[in-house]
């Protein structure tokens, strides 16, 4: 049984002086609304209300932190970020919430990774694209999780999975290490996602497990 299993939820915050003053790792969860992100990190914590969506899409503004903790050691969080994309949030709201989540991004040294939640259907939206912006001086891996992957063929599915890779694949390191170097894990990967089918949730959670440093012995505890 995976230790993010164990997540719980901690805290939320509208401003960056209200987050939590901890050392340990973050991983951020980010994606238009509607993406499926709510989704994702539920099945992935084995919890079915974990994170919520909002009955009207774009409305959650704050930053949502879940812990990850066992026997009192607290291994780190994953942030789920507010969603972005839709026209009916007010223009002031949609300033702070744009600025919340880039500053956020950009200026939080816990932050060990990105998962960028995208519609399989629909990914690389211009906001997608401009997330990636944001966070690629960072210098930090982003993992794309390729959401309702059960709503495509197997064709589809293929062909949307080696397009996201070869996207991502040239983009520029900002890591500081070899481009070049075949043994170097890529800064920017990608997979398949159905929160439905349950389909790529044991990947993801060994992406996620490695970025919070979740020891080998403890993913296996029961």
């Amino acid at each position: 049984m995976s230790l993010l299993h164990q997540a719980r939820f901690f805290t939320t915050v509208n401003h960056l002086r209200d987050l939590p003053p901890t050392a340990v790792p973050e991983v951020a969860f980010a994606g238009r609304s509607n993406a499926g992100k709510s989704s994702a990190l539920n099945i992935l914590c084995n919890q079915k209300r974990l994170a919520f969506s909002s009955k009207t899409p774009g409305r959650t503004q704050h930053i949502n932190y879940f812990e990850i903790a066992h026997l009192e050691h607290l291994y780190g969080y994953l942030v789920d970020l507010p969603g972005y994309g839709y026209a009916e949030v007010g223009g002031g709201v949609k300033v702070h919430w744009q600025q919340l989540l880039g500053d956020y991004l950009v200026q939080r040294p816990q932050l060990r990774g990105l998962v960028l939640v995208m519609d399989s259907r629909r990914p690389f939206t211009d906001l997608d694209c401009e997330l990636i912006d944001w966070f690629m001086p960072t210098g930090r891996p982003i993992h794309a999780l390729l959401t309702k992957a059960d709503k495509l063929t197997r064709q589809e599915a293929t062909n949307v999975l080696r397009e996201t890779q070869k996207r991502l694949s040239a983009l520029p390191r900002t890591d500081g290490l070899p481009s070049d170097d075949p043994t170097i894990a890529p800064q920017f990967t990608a997979q398949l996602f159905s929160s439905l089918k349950r389909t790529g949730v044991d990947a993801a959670q060994r992406v996620l497990e490695d970025w919070l440093a979740i020891p080998a012995r403890e993913k296996a505890k029961k």
